[in-house]
């Protein structure tokens, strides 16, 4: 459920023209984070149900919580006012959701390594009405399809994102939000992209913080502990990482487990591959990263996250130019999409409505190309 942020290096060409280099002069950043994402731990979609077991009256059944499993999605999808697509661009056949209307300003939002779209199903009911809502499949998650030697590095991912926002047209004045390791990847986005982010949403967002203090972010090899392994994992490290759990039935709850287990060796060689990349980097790579960053930004943390703790948000405000002090919720873990869906909601909407109209402060820097 994890990533460590590669660095993040480019360079501008004699040949291409100067608004492409204004726009892409951010790329020449060097970039450290961890991102941690465990929202894989709560919720999964469209997984392959010939990954499980070969016992015929075992695979019926696990077909059967499957099925339910993604008729819960649906049911959610409907309730948020979201419809399931896909588009390619390129080597990616990206599947996402959409919701509002085309006439509205875009806000994307981004879920962890290994979670899926339907991580913000509950928060996204209270955006739809008001705003164009994209909520995309990262990358070999969820139902988004890429080739067997995808580069999954943060900053390959963060591009192949801003290719996908391009495709379906909603790439200026876009509102970019995201949680944990999509924190991290909502940050290099942001970076890169500056006179085309809008706002900045951060929620329990990875990163490397010299204020971190959890076994995870001091031990990256403790993220073992957080890998769905076995029967009856899912519910102790709910509780980890939650604060309070949202309730599910057992069926619910006992496909959503098959689904990890089927994928815990992967996750297993992605903490492998963190836990390397975290012996290079240091908290002044992400900190010159999050120091280029123009667009406003709202932080928000769950108190109780046993993940990165809460401290760390101050810090993250002291690296951001335009951050709002960080909104703190009081019972929540590191999963406050989750756990407090409405509660997000009433802190993000009003941040939207402020921020909607701002001039980036890039926009007067503008030299005229004629």
């Amino acid at each position: 459920c994890l990533s460590l942020l590669e660095p993040v290096l480019g360079s501008s060409g004699e040949d291409v023209f100067m608004m492409k280099f204004i726009r892409s002069r951010y790329l020449h950043t060097t970039l450290l984070a961890l991102g941690l994402s465990t929202s894989c731990l709560v919720q999964s979609a469209a997984p392959n149900p010939y990954t499980f077991t070969k016992n015929n009256n075992a695979s019926n059944s696990n077909a059967t919580e499957l099925k339910l499993l993604q008729n819960h999605f649906q049911q959610q999808r409907k309730q948020a006012g979201l419809s399931s697509k896909s588009i390619r661009v390129g080597d990616v056949v990206w599947s996402y959701n959409e919701g509002g209307s085309h006439s509205k300003p875009t806000i994307l939002l981004i879920h962890g390594l290994a979670g899926t779209r339907d991580n913000w199903n509950r928060v996204a009911q209270f955006l739809t009405p008001h705003y164009h809502v994209i909520i995309p499949d990262l990358p070999n998650s969820g139902d988004t399809k890429t080739p067997s030697n995808f580069d999954n590095s943060v900053p390959n991912v963060t591009s192949q994102l801003r290719q996908f926002i391009e495709a379906i047209g909603c790439e200026e004045n876009l509102h970019v939000a995201g949680h944990s390791l999509g924190g991290s990847i909502a940050t290099v986005y942001a970076s890169q992209y500056p006179f085309d982010t809008q706002s900045l949403f951060l929620l329990n967002s990875a990163g490397i913080y010299k204020l971190a203090n959890t076994p995870y972010t001091k031990n990256p090899l403790s993220l073992n502990d957080l890998i769905v392994s076995k029967h009856g994992d899912l519910a102790n490290i709910a509780k980890q990482i939650m604060q309070n759990p949202p309730i599910m039935t057992s069926q619910i709850q006992h496909a959503q487990e098959e689904v990890l287990i089927s994928r815990s060796e992967q996750t297993r060689k992605a903490i492998e591959q963190i836990v390397k990349l975290n012996r290079i980097y240091t908290p002044d790579s992400f900190a010159r990263l999050a120091g280029s960053i123009e667009a406003p930004t709202l932080i928000l943390w769950g108190k109780q996250d046993r993940i990165i703790n809460v401290e760390v948000a101050k810090e993250l405000q002291s690296l951001l130019k335009r951050a709002e002090t960080p909104v703190i919720l009081n019972n929540v873990g590191h999963m406050p999409l989750l756990e407090a869906e409405k509660q997000v909601a009433q802190y993000y909407l009003p941040f939207l409505a402020k921020t909607q109209n701002l001039k980036n402060p890039l926009a007067d820097k503008l030299i005229p190309l004629n």
